[in-house]
């Protein structure tokens, strides 16, 4: 008798979620919506993202401080859909001007904005002992300080219009859990998560919705260049699943909490993880 993949799976001890699944297609989740989407350049949960609100049926602008790779995934994502405004914005977050200038112009391009993944963030691996006030204070502005001005600056227009609106930032399980190397970073996203409960009583008030994803790990090429393939096959593989996510998986769950699926969902971190406790 031929064994079936899954029992085969369950005997070796290999999960049968290891292999990740194709992509979910779109369901309309956002259809109509006006989404933007920062540090969208490249191939990260960014774009990800900002993908994932036009295969559900929004229209998107996209920012990122490098102007040469916003461009092209500009380029990228107007080509597959067609059909979609698919604008763009170089801002640099650690920057307040440029990040109340980029909510003023996605409004004005868009003709409102709905809702802002609030995705830019820096790592890096460096013990506490060797690390510099330059290092901890780079990341901290980046990760912590630009979540914060582009949320400050998105609530500020949302006070002013009708609509009302959603937020979602994007943490990290290292926000709960430690890990060495990391103690900038995971502060950083450990005070993203308690901005997004903060704000979100404050945003309440007039009609936001601001929660946060934490994912534990996610595939794709910028991580090899801020730590090494070891390190990223350790942590997959104490993921329940023995994989990291892929990015679209995140986005998914993004779009989620961008959608009206989640109207009675504030203030609060979703976990994307199959890691263990």
């Amino acid at each position: 008798m031929t064994q079936t993949t899954e029992s085969a799976d369950v005997q070796t001890g290999r999960s049968p979620l290891a292999i990740p699944p194709a992509e979910t297609p779109g369901h309309g989740l956002l259809l109509g919506r006006k989404v933007v989407v920062t540090a969208a350049a490249g191939t990260g949960i960014g774009f990800a993202t900002a993908r994932r609100a036009l295969l559900e049926g929004a229209d998107v602008l996209i920012s990122d401080w490098h102007e040469r790779r916003l461009a092209e995934t500009q380029a990228k994502l107007a080509e597959e859909f067609a059909d979609r405004t698919v604008a763009q914005v170089p801002c640099d977050v650690s920057d307040t001007a440029q990040v109340d200038a980029l909510i003023e112009r996605a409004a004005s391009e868009l003709g409102r904005i709905d809702v802002l993944v609030n995705n830019a963030g820096l790592g890096g691996e460096t013990p506490v002992a060797d690390m510099t006030d330059e290092q901890w204070d780079r990341v901290v502005d980046i990760t912590l300080n630009g979540t914060f001005r582009a949320t400050r600056a998105a609530l500020r227009y949302f006070r002013g219009v009708e609509h009302g609106g959603v937020i979602v930032n994007n943490a990290s399980v290292l926000g709960w859990r430690a890990q060495r190397g990391q103690a900038h970073y995971a502060a950083a996203k450990a005070g993203v998560m308690a901005l997004t409960r903060c704000a979100a009583v404050e945003a309440a008030d007039f009609g936001v919705r601001i929660n946060a994803v934490a994912p534990s790990i996610a595939k794709h090429p910028f991580l090899a260049k801020v730590t090494t393939d070891d390190l990223l096959d350790e942590l997959a593989s104490r993921e329940a699943y023995g994989r990291a996510a892929e990015v679209w998986e995140v986005a998914a769950t993004i779009a989620m909490l961008a959608s009206d699926y989640t109207t009675y969902l504030t203030g609060e971190v979703v976990s994307i993880s199959s890691q263990r406790a």
